[in-house]
C-alpha cells in the first residue's frame, strides 16, 4: 500500500481522519529537508499528487515526496 492509498483510506474511511493526520514530505531547503503538512491543509488527492494550501497559495506535492504519514498518534506509512 502506497501513500496515496493510505491518504484515501483516511479521507474515505468514515470519520475523515485525513483532517487530523500529519504528512511529512521531502522539502529541499527546509530544516533536515523535511516539512510537516497538517491534514487540514490537504485540499484534495489527485492521481499523482496531493493539493495543499500553503502561504504561497495552493501547491501540488507529488506522492513520491511523502516520507511519512501519521494519524491517531501512530505512523501509518513510512518510505523505506
Amino acid at each position: 500500500m502506497g501513500p496515496r492509498d493510505v491518504l484515501n483510506k483516511l479521507k474515505w474511511g468514515g470519520e475523515d481522519e485525513l483532517q487530523s493526520s500529519r504528512v511529512t514530505i521531502l522539502h529541499r531547503g527546509a530544516p533536515n529537508d523535511e516539512r510537516v503538512i497538517e491534514g487540514s491543509d490537504i485540499l484534495g488527492l489527485g492521481r499523482g499528487f496531493m493539493r495543499v494550501a500553503s502561504p504561497e497559495g495552493e501547491v501540488e506535492i507529488p506522492y513520491h515526496r511523502i516520507l511519512q504519514i501519521e494519524a491517531r498518534g501512530e505512523i501509518l506509512w513510512r518510505k523505506t
